[in-house]
């Protein structure tokens, strides 16, 4: 599948679901995005203690950030937040796809993100552990590290 032909399906999605920014990607179609477009990033909203302890993204650094959405311990709102995400890319054109645990936190850093400016974000649909199984567990259901995609454990 091609960028372009992705990111319509993405948009299609944010129509469909009257999402408040540009679109919704899989996890699959994330690593698509950022291997066919090396101006597309990812921002790692977790914790710093979640990808220290959880596991990180492989991709290019240069398409890799990370900008917390909240601040561990105690999960208090960032309130540097938008001015992380500033100091990462200049240009609010950027298709910028945000991520999180089980895409909770990415959402709402894509709609902030879109309210204040930046108009091509992205949610990466199910985190990059996705949902828990039977047994709680994460992981195994959905999302990056279940998809078999790049990653790193702790």
């Amino acid at each position: 599948m091609s960028s372009n032909t992705t990111l319509a399906t993405a948009r299609q999605r944010a129509q469909e679901q009257s999402l408040p920014y540009a679109g919704a990607v899989t996890p699959a179609e994330a690593f698509e995005l950022l291997q066919s477009n090396p101006d597309c990033i990812l921002v790692d909203v977790r914790t710093n203690a979640e990808r220290d302890w959880v596991g990180k993204v492989v991709i290019h650094d240069a398409q890799h950030f990370s900008a917390q959405w909240s601040l561990y311990p105690g999960g208090t709102p960032n309130p540097d937040f938008l001015q992380q995400l500033a100091a990462i890319t200049t240009n609010k054109n950027t298709v910028i796809l945000f991520l999180c645990r089980s895409g909770v936190r990415s959402r709402h850093a894509a709609k902030l993100a879109t309210e204040n400016g930046y108009p091509q974000c992205f949610d990466i649909l199910q985190g990059f552990e996705g949902d828990r199984d039977a047994h709680g567990h994460r992981k195994t259901i959905g999302g990056w590290c279940a998809n078999d995609l790049p990653w790193l454990g702790a």
